[in-house]
């Protein structure tokens, strides 16, 4: 019985394979790469690309609808009422929510996009921004200041179609009114006629 151990096709031993292949490797290591990759070059991000949860602050009535339909019960809003004088003489007072507290947890937060959809005032938006990293967990409770911020960088949203025709009610409010044309004065009869 023989304890040497058998040598592949071509009667060269694996040493010489081993060694080709780490000269690869040390050659195309040294070499400058040709592709640019996230932390060096910024990624260009669709236009409707999601990332953190924006708040127009003024346009929030604390109806709690957001709070209501997130599915990870991660919005927290408080509010009281105030009353409105009346505006006008014989008018009735009125009474407005007033918007204490807006927050959101975005470590708990799986961007559905469910509180955007569903708020009737348009108070949230998708923001492009996606770097909001944080080394303390806590620090992604972001509260209204923050998430008015973010603000800050939501696009402007594109038209709804370039090509789409101007709607008639748009198109009527364009045109100047006509004018009624004066009267024409009745000429008298021909004569012979």
């Amino acid at each position: 019985m023989s304890t040497t151990p058998p040598t592949p096709p071509g009667g060269k031993g694996l040493v010489p394979g081993l060694l080709k292949g780490l000269a690869t490797t040390a050659r195309t290591m040294v070499t400058p790469s040709h592709t640019a990759e996230y932390p060096d070059v910024a990624p260009a991000l669709p236009p409707r690309s999601r990332g953190v949860i924006a708040l127009t602050e003024e346009n929030c009535t604390s109806c709690m609808l957001c709070a209501r339909e997130c599915p990870d019960w991660c919005i927290y809003i408080d509010s009281h009422k105030e009353t409105v004088p009346a505006t006008t003489e014989g008018g009735r007072e009125r009474q407005r929510n007033v918007l204490d507290r807006f927050a959101i947890d975005f470590s708990l937060c799986m961007y559905c996009g469910i509180c955007i959809e569903v708020c009737p005032f348009d108070a949230l938006h998708w923001s492009p921004e996606f770097e909001y990293a944080e080394t303390d967990i806590r620090d992604l409770l972001h509260e209204k200041e923050r998430l008015g911020e973010w603000m800050q960088t939501v696009p402007v949203p594109p038209a709804l179609d370039d090509h789409a025709a101007e709607p008639a009610e748009v198109a009527q409010a364009a045109k100047p009114a006509r004018t009624a044309r004066p009267e024409r004065a009745t000429r008298p009869p021909r004569a012979g006629s």
